[in-house]
Formats: C-alpha cells, structure tokens, sequence
C-alpha cells in the first residue's frame, strides 16, 4: 500500500491524499460503509459502487469468522469473491466486538475466550489468530488485534490495556511479517493507538505504534460514550504525533459533524455504522439537515428525499412515499434510506476534499457544521 498527500488546508490540519492498494486508489478524506457480515445492510453491491460511489467498505473479522466460517471464505477465494466487491476492503480485528461481549469473555495476555452471540460456543482469539482470520478474509488493510476499554475507564486499567494491546502488536507483525497473502494480492496491517482519554497514556501509545513504521496508523478506544470534546482533545493529539506520511485512520466515528472536525484535525479515513442504522429508524442526513421521516408533517411531502444531493434515491423519490415505506415498515423503506444517507456521508467527505484542495476547507467546515446539525 502507497500513500501519497496531495494537499494540506492551510489553516487546519486537513489533508487530501490518494492510497493506493490492490484492489484500486482511495481519494482521502473518506468515509467507509460498514458492512459487517458482509454486506452493507440493505444495500446492493452495485449500489454501493456506482450510485454511493464507495471507495472502501469495511468487513468485521469477529462475524466473518463466526458466519460463513474461515472454510467457506477460503473455498470463495477471500472475502471479495464472496461478495463480489472489486474495490477495497478494511476489516476490523473484532476488538471491539470482544470488548461489548463484557459478560461472556476473558481477556488474558495470551488473548481473548468469549462464547459466540449466536450459540453460546467457546472460542479464542490471540493476536496471531486474527491475523491468520484476516489473511483467510482477504482484506486489504487488516487491523491489529488490541483491547478497546470503555468510558469512563480508571487509569490504571487504561494503562495496563494500552501497555498489553502495546504486547499484541507486536505478536501482530511477527505473525503478518512470518505469514503470505493466500488470494495473490499484497495486504497490509495498521497498529491502533490506545489510552482512553488520558493525555499522557495517548502520548505515549501513538509514540509506540509510530515506532512500527506499519504503512498506516488506527486511533481506537473513541466514540465509545465519552463526551466529543474529549473525543478531539485526544484525536489531536494523536495526529501531531503519528507520521504526517502515513494515513490515519479514527475508528467507529461518526456523525457528520464529527468527520468534518476529525478531517480537521488530521484524520484520513472514518467508519461508522451510523449512517445504515439511523436510516433504518428513519433518521435522515440530507445537505439541508436532518430530518426525521417518520413526523407526521412529511406524510404529503411530494419534494424529493434531497434535491441537492444528487443521486438516484435522493432526487427520485418523495419524501411523503419515503415516509409511506417507513411507517408500514416495508423493506424498501429501509433500503432507499440507507442508500440515500451513505451517498450523504461519500458527498459529504468529497466535499471536504475539493475544499482542502482549493484551500478553504477550515471556512466551508465552520459553516457546514452549524448547517448539518439543524432539525428540519
């Protein structure tokens, strides 16, 4: 994998850069559709790829294992024969999964025993295994496996957590350095920075996993309660200290008003699976603000879902049909939601690049903010 920037905002730490993998470039900043066993919920493949315009999407090593199962995967020849993604594939290491499995699972310095979600069955993840997972899944930039701890988090625990996913990493390149690819194609693997919100333990976490020289780098143990202000405290101060060369990479973030403060502050890639789940509760993005589908003062709405946006789904269908689908719970309901918010999140992040590259991003940004966050 090849990182090359392209532009830095002036007046920010933004950056625009293209990554380049096996399976095509990524124009950063970019926002990843989490596809979790698979499959982006309720949305075609061809979807994802010509009408949201997806780069990148993300898969979980942690429900890939469990279903379909290592033997499947391999029999497919990885995870893009499986789901006939030709584009670019990230997966998790399962960490976080792990980590929200609190009731029913062990973590020790060998690695994590959790019983599954779906049958109860016992099972072991070590850092040497998920590479072994990954390598089997085929992703194009496999994650490292670490211990994401919750919020709020006491110190001493952040610290012994950050100092043992620290250990893991290293059994992580040993095992990713010893192993080949099996499907033909290079991968490559991302350490992921820790510490909970503690200045100190950040600092020194993103000191380490610098010091792999891996070809990109994850900020992890965020989004998961605190408050945002404690959520960019610790971004930016992870990005002044990670390689400027390199992409990084804010994981499980978020709404869009914190991807353009993330972009900002130096962040390069994003996923989360809010815009998908927000959309199948009826929660829109649209370039005008947000809108909840579901009120009665939609019901006889004949403008199109987003008429700035562009897009199929957007411009095609009325937001009074949109709502109709929602409240009879249709399918499709669901589905044109879920289009329409991830082409959102892929305009929105395009955005954001055309204005680092113009040079006016920090201005666009303050503004956009105040403007994404009204209810409509």
């Amino acid at each position: 994998m090849k990182f090359e920037l392209k532009a830095t905002d002036p007046n920010s730490s933004a950056r625009a850069g293209v990554m380049t993998t096996a399976h095509g470039d990524i124009q950063t900043p970019i926002f990843m559709p989490v596809g979790t066993a698979g499959t982006v919920k309720a949305v075609h493949q061809r979807e994802i790829k010509e009408d949201i315009n997806a780069q990148i999407i993300l898969g979980n090593t942690y429900h890939l294992y469990l279903r379909p199962g290592l033997d499947i995967l391999k029999k497919f020849g990885g995870l893009h024969k499986f789901n006939g993604w030709d584009r670019p594939i990230l997966t998790d290491s399962g960490g976080y999964q792990v980590y929200s499995l609190a009731g029913i699972r062990k973590i020790k310095e060998e690695g994590v025993t959790f019983q599954s979600h779906i049958d109860g069955s016992k099972h072991h993840f070590s850092p040497e295994t998920v590479m072994d997972i990954q390598r089997a899944i085929g992703a194009d930039i496999m994650m490292a496996f670490d211990e994401c701890t919750p919020y709020p988090c006491e110190y001493d625990y952040a610290k012994k957590s950050m100092e043992m996913t620290h250990r893991w990493l290293k059994r992580c390149c040993d095992r990713f350095d010893a192993t080949q690819p099996l499907y033909g194609y290079d991968q490559t693997l991302f350490p992921i920075v820790q510490g909970s919100t503690y200045k100190d333990l950040r600092k020194q976490s993103a000191e380490v996993i610098a010091s792999f020289e891996r070809d990109g780098n994850a900020i992890g143990g965020l989004s998961v309660g605190e408050p945002h202000e404690l959520m960019y405290e610790s971004t930016e101060l992870v990005c002044s200290i990670l390689p400027k060369d390199k992409p990084r990479y804010l994981m499980g973030v978020g709404t869009p008003e914190n991807i353009l403060e993330g972009i900002a502050l130096g962040v390069d890639m994003f996923d989360c699976v809010m815009p998908t789940r927000n959309a199948r509760n009826g929660m829109l993005f649209t370039t005008q603000g947000v809108i909840n589908i579901k009120n009665k003062k939609w019901e006889d709405d004949q403008t199109p879902i987003d008429e700035h946006l562009g897009g199929y789904v957007s411009t095609f269908y009325s937001k009074g049909y949109l709502r109709h689908l929602v409240h009879c719970k249709e399918m499709l309901g669901a589905q044109i939601a879920s289009v329409h918010n991830l082409t959102f999140y892929l305009w929105l992040v395009k955005q954001a690049r055309e204005q680092i590259l113009a040079g006016t991003f920090l201005e666009w940004k303050n503004k956009m903010v105040k403007h994404l966050m009204q209810r409509l």
